[in-house]
């Protein structure tokens, strides 16, 4: 089934998401190899794909497991987490309606 992943930051996270941006998306490879990935990104702070200096204010990811508990492990152990660049983590069931 598909989780929704919302997650937002805590203030003046760039340095932070910087330095685990490297392992984050290491980690996200391995679902996306698997086709267990559907969407994933930041939110940029301003009206603008690439925010420079103004950053990300969190992320959205759309990601397939078994079951909720098994999508929250998963997220539990992410290297935002462990870098303190997430305020708040809400995983919850996705039905996918469209396309």
């Amino acid at each position: 089934m598909w989780y929704a992943v919302i997650c937002e930051d805590v203030e003046d996270s760039a340095a932070a998401r910087a330095a685990a941006r490297p392992a984050h998306l290491a980690r996200l490879q391995s679902l996306l190899d698997e086709g267990r990935v559907l969407i994933g990104g930041p939110h940029p702070a301003i009206d603008s794909e690439d925010p420079g200096d103004a950053g990300f204010t969190g992320s959205l990811l759309v990601i397939d497991f078994p079951s909720l508990e098994a999508a929250k492990e998963w997220v539990d152990a992410d290297p935002y987490i462990e870098a303190g660049v997430y305020e708040k983590v809400t995983v919850k069931p996705f039905k996918l309606v469209v396309p």
